[in-house]
């Protein structure tokens, strides 16, 4: 088996082919089923197959976005604790630091994170991916979800 390549910009983006392609393309094609089936037959069953294909929709966008959100809050609080390892002057100015700009902060080694945090918050870059385009010596975040 051949090792993984090494994280970087190109290719940082998680995909799980099962979850993002397949589970999702059944869960559209399950509620166009169900839409075709109201057209045509317009009963109680069909409408209660529309619901419930809706239903599923919406609980796979939610079990996507809920711990989503829960990671970004957990990055949020590691990397301003680094950020005030790292570089103690720019503790204070850590909160000014928005979800986003931590996020892709995150990918930034120790020793280019002070330089581009002093310059992601004094040329107020909140741009995530020109924040992620400009890290040199990239820092792998293979436990994101």
């Amino acid at each position: 088996m051949a090792a993984a390549l090494p994280q970087s910009y190109a290719n940082h983006r998680r995909y799980v082919v099962g979850f993002h392609v397949v589970t999702f393309g059944l869960l559209l094609l399950n509620l166009l089923y169900w839409v075709r089936a109201i057209y045509r037959y317009r009963t109680g069953l069909q409408i209660d197959g529309l619901v419930v294909a809706v239903a599923l929709l919406l609980l796979f966008y939610y079990v996507r976005i809920f711990p989503l959100a829960v990671q970004d809050r957990v990055i949020r609080l590691e990397e301003r604790l680094r950020l005030a390892r790292l570089a103690p002057d720019l503790a204070a100015r850590a909160d000014e630091l928005t979800a986003g700009q931590c996020i892709a902060l995150r990918f930034a080694s120790d020793a280019e994170l002070p330089a581009l945090a002093r310059r992601v918050l004094d040329e107020r870059i909140a741009d995530r991916e020109a924040i992620k385009k400009q890290i040199q010596s990239w820092r792998a975040d293979d436990l994101r979800a």
